[in-house]
């Protein structure tokens, strides 16, 4: 007698098509002891930044290194800091084999990042501590496009996160610390601001993050970031005020 086990097998389960948001780690060196320091030292303020993230290794700054990358060592590396290695983009035919050999996956090559020209306005006096890295860029992202605005109207409570890819996003409710808000373009917060926001995702350098109460547990331009760890002045901490980058400094002004 013949079974049917075809007919089964499509009923037990079903094959769908899935866009994930990944943290895509930019190597701008093969040495990975350079690569461990400059992690460790940019997530010092904030060892939890990561949540068992996906990670996607770009490995177009490094194409034409003429020196090998220890795959197994970065993907490590990574783990360590609480990220999940998956797949890599951008090497040459040599690397992205050697990354194959350990588990990894060729991903699509990224499109160029849009970057918008800066206003001519009067630079400030900096006067706000800035973090920042030469060996890796963080940058979360989706293989999805989306609106020129992407607005959201409940809170967002700890555990949840938000990202408007390729547009600004805005909230109008509370986004509660441990909540994550992320932008390729700006971000509106009109209610307090206690948990993370990262504007410029991609790279714009001319984004910028508003908020009606500023008490943010984390604020990032273009992979600036400044954290809890350095207090906002008493004159804006709680009140209307922007984050904005001057050259490579993240200032927070009122508004």
């Amino acid at each position: 007698m013949a079974i049917d086990t075809a007919g089964q097998s499509r009923a037990s389960f079903d094959l769908k098509s899935a866009s994930l948001p990944v943290v895509a780690v930019v190597l701008k060196t093969t040495n990975t002891e350079v690569l461990a320091a400059d992690l460790a030292r940019r997530l010092a303020d904030d060892p939890g930044f990561f949540d068992n993230d996906p990670v996607l290794i770009d490995l177009a700054p490094v194409r034409d290194a003429d020196e090998p990358i220890d795959f197994a060592a970065v993907s490590a590396l990574l783990r360590q800091h609480h990220t999940l290695p998956v797949a890599v983009r951008g090497g040459s035919p040599a690397q992205m084999e050697a990354a194959h050999a350990v588990g990894l996956v060729a991903a699509p090559e990224a499109p160029p990042a849009r970057v918008q020209p800066t206003p001519s306005d009067p630079a400030p006096t900096p006067t706000e501590a800035t973090h920042t890295v030469e060996v890796v860029e963080v940058v979360r992202e989706v293989p999805i496009p989306g609106p020129g605005t992407v607005v959201v109207d409940k809170p967002l409570r700890s555990g949840q996160q938000v990202y408007a890819r390729g547009a600004d996003l805005v909230v109008l409710a509370m986004v509660s610390f441990g909540a994550e808000v992320i932008a390729d373009g700006n971000v509106h917060v009109y209610a307090p601001l206690r948990g993370r926001a990262i504007a410029g995702a991609r790279g714009d350098t001319s984004a910028r993050i508003f908020t009606t109460c500023m008490e943010p547990q984390l604020v990032s331009i273009a992979g600036i970031y400044r954290t809890t760890e350095v207090a906002i002045p008493a004159e804006i901490a709680g009140k209307p005020a922007q984050v904005r980058l001057d050259g490579e400094k993240l200032l927070i002004e009122p508004l």
